[in-house]
C-alpha cells in the first residue's frame, strides 16, 4: 500500500449465499492478503445460532495475530465485526479452538496470508480434525495440500491426534513456506486411477461399527475386499468415526 494512501471500509452482509461461516472465513483471508479493512454484520446469520462460535472466533483470533490487526466485535455470540489487518507476518504459531470446532476451517483460513509471508511458518492447531460440514485432515493432506504444490506452494501436514465431535482434543501441525513463483494449475484430465482405499476410523466405539461400514462400502463401490482398512485411533478424546474413501489418480501423491 502506497504511504498515507487511505483505503475505505469494505461493508460485507454475513447473510449472503447459506449464511454461514465461510463468508466470514474468506472474507478474513482476502483481506490479510489485499489490506483492505472490512465490517461484516449478520455473522451466520442463517444459522440456528448466528453469530461467532469457537472455531470462527479463532479464525478471527489467528487472522488478527498473523496480520497484527485491528478488531473490534472479536467475542462469542457477535453478530458484527470489524477487521483492519496490518502486515502479514511469518514465524510460529499456536491457535486452539478450545472445543471440538474445526481446526481444518482455521487452517484454510490464515493458509493464504501465510503462503505470502515474509518468512516461513510453523502452525499448531487443536481442536476437531473430523467433522461435519468442514474437510477433513484427510483431504487436506491427500487433495488440497498437493493441489497447493501443483501451483507452488510448500506445505507440509501431520496429525498428531484425531479429533471428534463433541469430545474434539485433536492436534494438527503444518509448515508453510512462502511461494517463491506461481505456477498454472491444470485439473482438466484427472489421470488412471492409480490406487483405491476405504479406510474407517474408530474412536473408543466397537469394532462391529467399522467392520458393518466396510461391508457398506465395499457394496456401494464394487471394489476388492483387500481395498478396506479399520483402525482404532491413538490418541484420541472421545467416542468418533470417520469413514475417508481415497482415489488416487494420474501424479496425485
Amino acid at each position: 500500500m502506497e504511504k498515507g494512501r487511505k483505503i475505505n471500509m469494505i461493508e460485507i452482509d454475513g447473510s449472503l449465499g447459506e449464511g454461514g461461516g465461510q463468508v466470514l472465513r474468506t472474507s478474513l483471508s482476502l483481506s490479510m492478503i489485499t489490506g483492505s479493512p472490512f465490517r461484516i454484520k449478520g455473522i451466520r446469520a442463517g444459522r440456528r445460532k448466528p453469530g461467532l462460535m469457537r472455531q470462527h472466533l479463532t479464525c478471527v483470533r489467528a487472522a488478527a495475530e498473523i496480520s497484527d490487526a485491528r478488531t473490534s466485535g472479536a467475542e462469542l455470540g457477535s453478530t458484527d465485526l470489524t477487521f483492519a489487518p496490518g502486515p502479514i507476518k511469518g514465524g510460529e504459531y499456536t491457535f486452539s479452538v478450545g472445543s471440538a470446532g474445526s481446526v481444518t476451517l482455521v487452517f484454510q483460513t490464515v493458509l493464504p496470508a501465510l503462503m505470502l509471508a515474509d518468512a516461513p511458518s510453523s502452525l499448531v492447531l487443536e481442536g476437531g480434525t473430523h467433522n461435519p460440514m468442514a474437510p477433513s485432515f484427510d483431504f487436506l493432506d491427500r487433495c488440497f495440500r498437493p493441489a497447493l504444490a501443483g501451483m507452488g506452494g510448500e506445505v507440509s501436514m501431520r496429525l498428531i491426534a484425531h479429533g471428534f465431535f463433541p469430545a474434539g482434543g485433536g492436534r494438527m501441525e503444518a509448515e508453510i513456506q512462502p511461494v517463491k513463483e506461481w505456477k498454472e494449475l491444470d485439473l482438466t484430465e484427472s489421470g488412471e486411477v492409480r490406487s483405491r482405499k476405504g479406510k474407517i476410523l474408530l474412536s473408543h466405539l466397537p469394532d462391529d461399527i467399522g467392520q458393518r461400514q466396510v461391508r457398506m462400502l465395499k457394496n456401494k463401490l464394487n471394489w476388492p475386499v483387500d481395498c478396506f482398512e479399520q483402525k482404532q485411533v491413538k490418541p484420541a478424546h472421545g467416542p468418533g468415526n470417520a469413514v475417508v474413501v481415497d482415489i488416487q489418480r494420474g501424479e496425485h501423491v
